[in-house]
């Protein structure tokens, strides 16, 4: 399993995934699920995947095809006028690839493919933009209503950022937030695990502000998971006392 999500402010995008895909208790490595495009001072373009390793991994190694082929496909990421039209081409990639391998594997065959992608960034005089793309290659985009999305194992840290998102609040401090997030997911899951990748987007720079890759000895992380567990423990203790004999 994995967990990624991406977090619109109106500073810009914060983004973050884990690195763990694992088939068994048994079998667990280490794969990267954040890539980033970016062409300088007009567009970057990042996405997150989740789900079938073999489907993400062949969605990306086409997007990567198209960029050493210039003038021979249409490349996607950087000949799109808009984000709506980058995430449309992706979505259309990743159900292409699904539905391949879904036929390869046979009417009788075992199991199910199916993956889920992020996409993030901007492109030189439009809006910051973040979509979620459905194993069908359907997508929905961020929004006021709906300012961040969460794909893998979004269960544990969703409460989290619910709790604690505000639009309006620094780079910094969204990058606190899912770090609390994957706090919380990485104690609750063993199927989501280090290393983390993060990444911050400011808004109208095209290129990543801060990239950083979260270890199991980075001293932040280890502060914010100490720190969170404290702080829930004070806050339990600093609630009223339950009674038996209470009047209501």
């Amino acid at each position: 399993m994995t967990y990624c999500v991406g977090m619109m402010l109106d500073k810009g995008l914060v983004l973050m995934s884990d690195t763990r895909t694992n088939s068994g208790v048994d079998n667990i490595s280490v794969f990267r699920k954040m890539f980033t495009w970016q062409e300088p001072g007009e567009r970057i373009i990042t996405v997150m995947t989740a789900g079938n390793l073999a489907s993400t991994q062949a969605v990306v190694s086409q997007l990567e095809e198209r960029m050493k082929e210039p003038g021979q496909r249409e490349n996607i990421l950087f000949e799109a006028p808009t984000m709506f039209n980058v995430a449309t081409e992706i979505g259309k990639l990743l159900r292409s690839t699904i539905g391949e391998r879904q036929s390869a594997n046979g009417a009788r065959g075992q199991g199910k493919f199916t993956a889920s992608i992020i996409v993030a960034g901007q492109i030189k005089g439009m809006e910051p933009r973040l979509f979620m793309i459905y194993p069908e290659g359907n997508f929905i985009e961020a929004s006021l209503d709906t300012p961040f999305f969460q794909i893998g194992e979004t269960k544990y840290g969703r409460p989290i950022i619910i709790r604690g998102y505000d639009r309006e609040m620094s780079l910094e401090d969204g990058v606190k937030l899912l770090m609390v997030s994957f706090d919380s997911t990485l104690k609750a899951n063993l199927s989501v695990g280090l290393p983390l990748d993060l990444q911050v987007i400011e808004r109208d720079t095209f290129e990543p502000k801060h990239q950083h890759r979260i270890t199991h000895d980075d001293t932040y992380f280890q502060t914010i998971s100490a720190g969170w567990g404290d702080a829930l423990k004070h806050a339990f203790h600093s609630l009223p006392d339950y009674s038996f004999y209470r009047e209501d």
